[in-house]
């Protein structure tokens, strides 16, 4: 008998919250983790605007600032995956520089970089000197011409890889989102223990009055 009155003291104290009760905290505590990992995605995307902004102004050294705010944020906090962003205009920038450093008065092969560039220029003037189509369009006018390896090794062209960045989100972060999403798995866990122990107690109650009622 005192083995059967402790359990039922034990399903009383399981019972003193009730699992709807628990579930309501669930959702409470699933509606404001949520909102921080919305807000820390937020936050990501203002610093992925602020990158391609200064992108778009052209000061170098906004762009690296940017970059890096933008990598710290994206490491310290979960849910700020920002997929890849593009230097584009950067990229434009330093290759329209490099064809005209390839075809100015101070390369001797300047010539011949102007004549393929006159060439290439109008069959290709929707996409502009920085497209790739360009560029292979130069690079082949320059093979016309004799030595044309050392007039295609003048023309150092950026890598698009360069100006490609991407950066990853950890899994969990020691934040607010983090934390809230620490304390719904610990409801989580609360619930699945409780309808655990209480169905466990509950079966050894019965088992109890089984053998109770065999002996009778």
């Amino acid at each position: 008998m005192g083995d059967e009155r402790q359990v039922k003291r034990n399903i009383r104290r399981l019972s003193h919250v009730k699992t709807w009760q628990l579930f309501a905290l669930l959702v409470l505590c699933g509606f404001i983790a949520a909102t921080f990992l919305r807000l820390n995605n937020i936050e990501m995307v203002q610093r992925r605007e602020a990158v391609m902004n200064a992108d778009s102004t052209g000061d170098t050294e906004a762009i690296k600032n940017r970059l890096i705010e933008l990598q710290r944020y994206v490491a310290a906090h979960m849910n700020t995956d920002m997929g890849t962003i593009y230097l584009e205009h950067q990229y434009q920038r330093d290759t329209e520089a490099a064809n005209e450093r390839a075809a100015g008065d101070e390369s001797p092969n300047g010539n011949v970089f102007k004549k393929a560039q006159e060439i290439c220029a109008p069959r290709y003037s929707n996409l502009g000197s920085y497209s790739l189509p360009y560029q292979q369009c130069v690079v082949n006018e320059l093979n016309k011409f004799p030595a044309a390896s050392q007039l295609t090794s003048e023309l150092q062209l950026p890598k698009a890889n360069n100006y490609r960045h991407s950066f990853i989100s950890p899994l969990w972060s020691p934040d607010y989102a983090g934390f809230s999403v620490l304390l719904c798995l610990l409801i989580i866990i609360i619930i699945v223990g409780r309808l655990i122990s209480l169905g466990a107690l509950r079966m050894i109650l019965k088992f109890k009055h089984r053998k109770a009622s065999d002996w009778l």
